[in-house]
């Protein structure tokens, strides 16, 4: 599974970027604008730091508006990837933006049949959105399953890209449910690298060794 970062700051991409493991960005409005940059620059600066795919969306609402903004953003860099929400208009939007060869993130998929759509219109990537549904009571991550195994009994090639990931036990889950990538906030992406025996390890390492490096007239 690969893991991207959901965020539009680029500091934060560069930090993570610079682990090694970071495959791609996925940004939307909201990002966008808590960074308070332009759309077009930060999006084309992203994509110069990251080598995998960096989805940016749309904002227009009618099929024709979405159209024009994704071939827009599709020129920006090679890497982008239009980002389209899952509605009857994006879907649309989609169809006509793939089958000009363009890559589409179909966004804010929420049920296995919204996401059966999405991959007849021609998504690369279909988005179900984890956190949202568990905030509702629902379960987000076997939305990710479901998703997965229908793609693979209809022999559909979307990817399925979990999104809306609010704890590391998110992304653990939709690596389990075989999803194809899992895109999570700067803060989430830290707490996986993290974990207490592994700082207390290394604290008991370092002492052992400042221990064991002692002049010899402080052992004594």
């Amino acid at each position: 599974m690969l893991l991207f970062l959901d965020t539009a700051n680029v500091e934060e991409i560069k930090e993570i970027n610079a682990w090694g493991v970071l495959s791609g960005i996925t940004t939307n409005p909201s990002l966008i604008v808590k960074e308070g940059r332009d759309f077009k620059t930060v999006v084309k600066e992203i994509c110069n730091i990251v080598d995998g795919p960096v989805s940016a969306e749309v904002t227009a609402e009618d099929v024709d508006g979405m159209v024009k903004q994704g071939l827009d953003i599709a020129t920006w860099a090679e890497n982008v990837v239009v980002k389209c929400p899952l509605t009857a208009n994006g879907l649309s939007a989609c169809s006509q933006l793939s089958r000009k060869g363009i890559k589409v993130n179909v966004t804010l998929c929420f049920s296995a049949n919204q996401a059966l759509l999405a991959a007849r219109a021609g998504a690369y990537f279909i988005s179900p959105f984890v956190g949202r549904l568990d905030d509702i009571n629902q379960d987000g991550s076997a939305l990710v399953a479901e998703i997965v195994e229908m793609y693979h009994m209809q022999g559909l090639d979307t990817k399925v890209l979990a999104a809306s990931i609010r704890t590391p036990v998110h992304v653990t889950q939709a690596a389990l449910a075989g999803a194809d990538v899992a895109t999570m906030p700067y803060k989430v992406f830290k707490q996986l690298v993290k974990h207490p025996l592994t700082d207390a390890g290394m604290a008991l390492f370092a002492a052992d060794w400042a221990k064991a490096n002692q002049p010899v007239s402080a052992k004594k």
